[in-house]
């Protein structure tokens, strides 16, 4: 029997990146809809740490308000909602009702977010919590294998400037959350865990156990969590260990991970959540062009097969492949 063969399929980033951002979207919007806490029927593992008594202290932007959909330009600002959209007046701006999936950003401190990255808003900003994201002044993510778990930047920076161009992507950004289908959580959960981890002396707590405590203090204070319980929330969690100390308290809200193999059932599933893969780090062949009948190997793994928990899979992969 000829050996088996697959079929090369080579994308370049950006559409890569857009492929991604659309299946997590309108993953999301059908499962908020769809999948509730109470249908695992696993007890729910007890949180490392207890945010119920912790007091509430992060503000609260509230969304733009109006009887039309509200749509946010790629610098944060509304659009005029009694102009019956600007956006999709305007040539060369998409225009909302088009897209696909509708996503409410939460404005949270930049410290959740591109604050991580060295980035502060610039004085008479109006307290924006956004870089401009066509003004050439977003930070940019850090190099080497940080890399891996960059989607939680791809997608945050994806919807900032989601109605910007024509014509409309998989997912547009919209100001007020009745509007919305899916809520995104814009917390750079993995950075946070590469960079601050560890707790700096004299401080006992880490940075980013510190983070994760204002998160969750921040989400179940808000309106559009109460609403649903976080069912209808994405919060990217790509790193194994990142969001290790908020996981149990926020499980109701769709997770973007990179596997399973961390997490208890109750908390993360196949049932709400969605596995992203990772950022593509190894150099891609020039010249590639080989076609499909020219291509012999099923499977190739660069690097080494053993690693920790995942030690099995890759193994037997290539096992079954020789054989």
């Amino acid at each position: 029997m000829a050996p088996p063969r697959a079929r090369a399929l080579l994308l370049p980033l950006a559409a890569a990146t857009v492929l991604v951002a659309s299946t997590i979207f309108l993953f999301a919007a059908a499962g908020a809809s769809r999948w509730r806490p109470a249908d695992t029927g696993l007890p729910v593992p007890a949180s490392p740490a207890d945010f119920s008594a912790l007091p509430i202290g992060v503000s609260v932007t509230s969304a733009a308000k109006g009887k039309e959909l509200s749509f946010l330009d790629e610098n944060g600002r509304p659009d005029d909602p009694s102009s019956g959209s600007a956006a999709a007046a305007e040539p060369g701006r998409c225009d909302p009702r088009d897209a696909a999936v509708r996503v409410f950003v939460y404005d949270m401190p930049p410290e959740f977010h591109f604050g991580l990255l060295g980035w502060a808003p610039p004085s008479g900003n109006g307290g924006g919590v956004w870089p401009d994201v066509r003004g050439g002044t977003v930070p940019r993510y850090p190099g080497g294998l940080n890399q891996q778990h960059s989607v939680e930047y791809w997608l945050t920076l994806d919807l900032l400037a989601s109605s910007s161009v024509a014509p409309c992507g998989p997912a547009v950004r919209v100001a007020d959350s009745r509007d919305a289908d899916v809520i995104f959580v814009p917390f750079f959960a993995s950075l946070s865990y590469n960079r601050h981890s560890k707790a700096v002396p004299p401080e006992k707590v880490s940075r980013d156990t510190s983070l994760q405590e204002k998160l969750v203090r921040y989400l179940v204070a808000q309106p559009e969590w109460k609403r649903s319980g976080g069912a209808d929330h994405v919060v990217v969690a790509h790193h194994p260990n990142s969001l290790l100390h908020a996981r149990s308290a926020l499980f109701p809200a769709v997770f973007v991970l990179s596997d399973f193999g961390r997490y208890h059932p109750r908390v993360a599933s196949l049932e709400k959540d969605l596995i992203a893969p990772y950022r593509h780090m190894a150099k891609t062949f020039l010249n590639d062009t080989a076609g499909f009948d020219d291509r012999p190997t099923l499977l190739y793994f660069r690097g080494a097969i053993y690693r920790k928990e995942v030690i099995i899979v890759p193994t037997n992969l290539v096992l079954h492949t020789a054989n």
